[in-house]
């Protein structure tokens, strides 16, 4: 299921990162790459504040589609 759908506080783990080759690295470099265990702090309106490699990253709807738990 995408990254919009997980619960607050819910730990998951990412399994595919979707998009084109930008995107991937893109969201690699931010720490979205299989097997790293992300948690979602809070969501606003599909909008979301992620937990991922001891971080908490922003990040908007249409990027959270893309990445797969």
């Amino acid at each position: 299921m995408p990254l919009t759908l997980l619960k607050e506080g819910e730990p998951a783990s990412v399994r595919k990162v979707g998009g084109k080759e930008d995107i991937r690295q893109f969201l690699a470099k931010l720490g979205f790459v299989t097997g790293a265990s992300v948690t979602v702090v809070s969501a606003t309106e599909g909008n979301l504040i992620v937990n991922v490699k001891d971080s908490r990253i922003a990040i908007g709807k249409d990027m959270a589609c893309r990445i797969i738990v």
